[in-house]
């Protein structure tokens, strides 16, 4: 049995993504699209005799103990009874605090590669269980989907066949948004005991980037951009490219456009220039 294993962790967007009410717990209930893109993370998991550390390049992720990376490698060591540890390397590609699901990833690569270490004792529905408590993004990246929609805190999703893969423009400028803030904006902005609905969907409004662009929205948008003005006209040059899609990721700060060929998305690039922040071509999967 291997004791080093290598995995990618992909980054994602959020095609439409509704906050709907905010629960006794205190969590919002949501309901979104998640698209994986083909920018990743790299994780390494090395098999130790004992303890769980990790090291990590090209950003910065706070605290060790904090990162959902060794949170997800703790939970996959500690039910298969202590009896190893591991060491994580990262290699951060994804910005973070962007709303792409970065460390969601990470948390995800984790527990599949952790458990595949260790013979893979822990099984997919007990795993899916930990990703439900580590963050509403992690269930995703661990079904290895390239399109689902989900719902509540992310454990109720539904996977679906891929979209035609388009090519896409990621926009990240100025500083990360922190989730938790993000929620709270939404929360003053809204009127106490404001209750929002699922809405019912036809298997064709999301099998088609025509019919996603029509349904499209994110409730973080109005929240944030009208506290980060900043953001608010990014997003206007971003959307006067021209693109199929221009949204915000998640609860920002990226913002992305998908295009209908690799040419429109170059001449996007080249107008849009340096100015407003880091653009990164991706391909959607």
């Amino acid at each position: 049995m291997s004791d080093t294993l290598t995995l990618d962790a992909p980054a994602k967007l959020n095609l439409f993504l509704r906050i709907l009410a905010r629960e006794s717990d205190g969590f919002h209930g949501l309901e979104t699209l998640f698209c994986r893109i083909s920018l990743s993370d790299r994780l390494t998991v090395e098999r130790r005799p004992g303890g769980i550390s990790i090291d990590v390049t090209g950003g910065e992720t706070g605290p060790a103990d904090q990162n959902l990376a060794v949170r997800a490698a703790r939970m996959v060591v500690e039910a298969t009874g202590g009896k190893f540890g591991v060491h994580l390397t990262l290699e951060k590609r994804i910005p973070v605090k962007a709303g792409l699901g970065g460390g969601s990833s990470d948390a995800a690569a984790a527990l599949l590669g952790v458990n595949q270490l260790a013979g893979n004792p822990v099984p997919k529905h007990e795993l899916l269980q930990f990703a439900a408590r580590l963050g509403s993004d992690v269930p995703f990246f661990l079904s290895g989907s390239s399109l689902a929609l989900a719902w509540g805190h992310g454990e109720r999703m539904l996977t679906l066949p891929p979209l035609p893969t388009h090519p896409a423009l990621l926009l990240v400028s100025g500083e990360g948004v922190s989730t938790p803030e993000a929620y709270r904006w939404v929360d003053e902005d809204r009127t106490p005991g404001t209750r929002r609905g699922a809405v019912a969907m036809e298997g064709e409004s999301v099998r088609n980037w025509g019919n996603i662009g029509r349904l499209s929205g994110n409730d973080f948008e109005s929240a944030v951009f009208g506290r980060r003005p900043e953001l608010r006209a990014a997003f206007e040059r971003l959307a006067g490219t021209h693109p199929l899609l221009c949204r915000m990721s998640g609860s920002g700060s990226a913002l992305f456009a998908v295009y209908r060929s690799a040419a429109e998305r170059e001449d996007a690039q080249m107008s849009l220039g340096r100015k407003l922040g880091q653009l990164i071509p991706v391909d959607t999967a």
